[in-house]
């Protein structure tokens, strides 16, 4: 079974964390995908990462490999993955789907940037607001 298929058919870490550090929210309109991720930070690590998406199969199994990827890593390090991180866990993601892994990551990168605002950390280890865009 390829990666792809078996974070769609098991996913992991979905739901939604009760009271999170940050939500992140990215949608696609044209592709009717919408991707929610939600994080606890402890001591400047990410320690939970859920997530509830609407989407192809790409779009699901793309944040359900972004969050093994970031569980347990620094808010810097997990603010580095980028969509070439998730499409290489996966084992690859044709082109046109590329979009999906783009969008998990935009959805994380909003949910860290909620938990910087909420704790006034706009900062993020010297990164500044750019690490967010």
């Amino acid at each position: 079974m390829s990666r792809v298929l078996d974070h769609f058919l098991y996913p992991r870490n979905c739901g939604e964390i009760d009271s999170p550090d940050g939500v992140g929210i990215e949608q696609d309109n044209p592709w009717l995908i919408r991707i929610r991720v939600t994080i606890r930070v402890e001591e400047g690590r990410i320690a939970d990462i859920r997530f509830k998406t609407a989407g192809c199969v790409t779009a699901v199994a793309s944040v359900s490999a972004l969050t093994e990827l970031v569980c347990r890593k620094l808010v810097e390090e997990a603010l580095a993955t980028t969509p070439a991180d998730i499409a290489a866990a996966l084992g690859g993601v044709p082109k046109e789907k590329l979009h999906c892994c783009q969008l998990a990551v935009g959805a994380l990168r909003r949910a860290i940037a909620d938990y910087g605002m909420r704790h006034g950390t706009l900062d993020l280890a010297g990164r500044g607001r750019r690490a967010l865009e």
